[in-house]
């Protein structure tokens, strides 16, 4: 981790956003474990800031105590993650709806520097880039709807599910002839979007993540 951060009067805010950003970029897997002493070290703070920040994260659902270990990174399994891509599908589905509806043309070419910018992040085998374009893409579509209460909320699933994301992405770029799988889903959304063509968001984005869910499913029976 290179980034260090300057003392301020929220210290903790600031070692927080930067110990979220390692966990949701994968930098830190699940399991790592959160030493207070090394973490402190690398950010360059006292430890009081670095154990509120552990605190925070264990109180957000990204990390968690376990025994003998302190605190380390939480993973979801298989069954979590069923659970929070069901609930993604219930929640996107109607935000891709809604945004296709109301989005402007401005909000459309938005979309399409992103998933352009994203094209190019799955041609360098960039994975965080990949999805973090994807990710704003879907931001702007769904801000479209008007509900910063459900944007809000379909952002913090993204944040849950992010390292299994990372690893899906990573697999898909490894298969060969699997490599369109990441775009073709977001071009298709980018198109119902500058139609306003709203059930044909809503269509593409519950494809998109039930073909999502089907492959946790699969993971799960493969246990």
């Amino acid at each position: 981790m290179s980034k260090r951060v300057e003392p301020s009067p929220s210290l903790a805010d600031q070692v927080y956003a930067v110990l979220h950003g390692a966990i949701t970029s994968g930098e830190y897997p699940a399991g790592y474990r959160l030493r207070i002493r090394d973490l402190a070290a690398e950010v360059g703070t006292s430890v009081m800031p670095v154990r509120e920040a552990i605190r925070r994260l264990e109180e957000a659902g990204f990390a968690e105590r376990v025994p003998h270990k302190g605190s380390v990174v939480k993973g979801q399994n298989l069954d979590e993650l069923l659970h929070t891509y069901d609930t993604r599908q219930v929640l996107e589905v109607e935000a891709a709806r809604r945004g296709a509806a109301r989005i402007d043309e401005a909000d459309v070419a938005r979309m399409r520097e992103q998933f352009e910018l994203m094209r190019s992040a799955i041609t360098e085998g960039a994975v965080v880039p990949y999805l973090d374009h994807d990710e704003a893409l879907l931001a702007i579509l769904y801000e479209a709807a008007s509900n910063p209460v459900l944007l809000s909320t379909i952002r913090t699933l993204w944040q849950h599910c992010r390292a299994y994301k990372i690893v899906g992405a990573r697999a898909t770029l490894d298969t060969p002839g699997d490599v369109d799988a990441l775009w073709r889903y977001q071009e298709r959304l980018l198109k119902a979007a500058l139609a306003h063509d709203a059930e044909m968001a809503a269509a593409i984005s519950n494809e998109s993540l039930a073909n999502a869910t089907d492959r946790i499913k699969a993971q799960l029976e493969s246990r």
